[in-house]
């Protein structure tokens, strides 16, 4: 099953009904799975769409979908940006986010225990945690116009 399907399905099972704008708004980001996508694009996409659709019930259905763990949320240069759930198994994870195209890669551990070591006693309650740099498909493009 696709991500889309699966957020689709996760709303149902939580009661919220499908609209056409909210399956638009998720096909929107299913479209841009690899990267984050900032909010404001997300905005004028949905009200060049269906232009009486109001700023705060799409920002409503943002933290809705952020709430049943549809979407992973970010700040880049103090904008919001979202993205489709990109593991709905496994909602706990981090990212690779390339600076030059912005694709983002799920990374598959999680350095906490690292950090836990380093705080003896400390009781963490949260954390974030991302890698930013030149994915390799990116450094490859940039050494062969070298």
């Amino acid at each position: 099953m696709d991500q889309a399907t699966i957020a689709i399905a996760r709303m149902k099972d939580n009661g919220l009904r499908v609209t056409k704008q909210r399956r638009d708004m998720v096909d929107y980001l299913a479209k841009h799975e690899e990267s984050y996508v900032k909010v404001t694009s997300v905005d004028q996409y949905m009200r060049s769409r269906y232009p009486g659709l109001s700023h705060d019930t799409i920002y409503r259905n943002v933290k809705e979908f952020q709430k049943l763990g549809i979407l992973e949320s970010d700040v880049e240069n103090e904008q919001a940006i979202i993205k489709l759930q990109c593991d709905f198994n496994h909602p706990h994870h981090h990212h690779f986010i390339c600076t030059n195209c912005h694709r983002v890669q799920e990374l598959q551990m999680c350095p906490l225990d690292y950090f836990e070591d380093q705080v003896p006693g400390a009781k963490i309650s949260s954390h974030n945690f991302e890698l930013y740099g030149i994915c390799a498909d990116c450094a490859a493009k940039m050494a062969a116009t070298k």
